[in-house]
């Protein structure tokens, strides 16, 4: 006799407990992996009914959480092979040996600091180190357990650690603009710790004249890459401007 099929089997229905308040408001210039830009700050904000402070009592006792996530803003289709920026955007790998945002189900897994629990008014989570855009919805929160999935002895593929930072220089008209805000320590970090990762596409490497803009925070900041004296590149943040 066959066993009983699980009602709905073929399909499962997920709905959002929070979402993400991020210093990312668009997906570009996005670290690749979660805790290169510890400077990054987010907050989780979860929705009805998950915001009763019941459902986060406990959680203060731990560093690090797991969120699921949708990749929200990547669309729905999907193919096979993808093309790891860690390849250099050529050479191609399966989808399910890469973390590509276009996945079947579209998602995300992250690893994120967490600073604080504010239940003043409903529940949100005080994280940094997050790799989420804005508004990003997420599906569910786990303690991280260092002890059962800190695993130092695991090989990582074609990522075995982690990627080469570029020098980060600002302008003197872009320290001039850090210099008026309230916040320039922690957004001069934020700007350089996203900028030494080299979010252009990965076939874009070494010198060139164009201008690149990334959105952080409140502001775009607007870079180029340089060549130093040495040949290798490093980024110049030419200017700070508000939108």
């Amino acid at each position: 006799m066959n066993p009983p099929s699980a009602p709905n089997a073929d399909t499962f229905a997920l709905s959002p407990i929070g979402r993400i308040e991020s210093d990312y408001p668009d997906k570009f210039g996005i670290p690749r992996q979660p805790g290169l830009a510890p400077a990054a700050h987010a907050r989780l904000v979860l929705l009805p009914p998950y915001d009763d402070p019941l459902t986060v009592r406990g959680l203060e006792a731990f560093s690090h959480l797991w969120l699921t996530f949708v990749f929200h803003h990547s669309p729905e289709r999907w193919s096979p092979l993808v093309r790891p920026p860690r390849l250099g955007g050529n050479a191609k790998v399966g989808v399910f040996a890469s973390r590509s945002t276009h996945r079947p189900n579209r998602l995300g897994l992250s690893l994120v600091e967490l600073k604080g629990i504010d239940t003043d008014n409903g529940v949100a989570l005080e994280l940094s180190g997050h790799d989420l855009l804005d508004g990003t919805p997420v599906l569910d929160i786990k303690p991280y357990l260092p002890w059962a999935e800190a695993r130092p002895e695991a090989r990582a593929g074609f990522a075995p650690a982690a990627p080469p930072q570029c020098p980060v220089d600002f302008s003197a008209e872009a320290e001039a603009i850090l210099a008026q805000r309230e916040d320039a320590a922690s957004l001069r970090a934020l700007i350089s710790q996203v900028l030494a990762q080299d979010p252009r596409p990965a076939y874009r490497k070494g010198a060139e004249e164009r201008l690149y803009g990334v959105r952080l925070r409140d502001v775009d900041v607007r870079f180029r890459a340089l060549a130093n004296e040495a040949g290798e590149t490093r980024l110049e943040v030419v200017k700070i401007v508000a939108v």
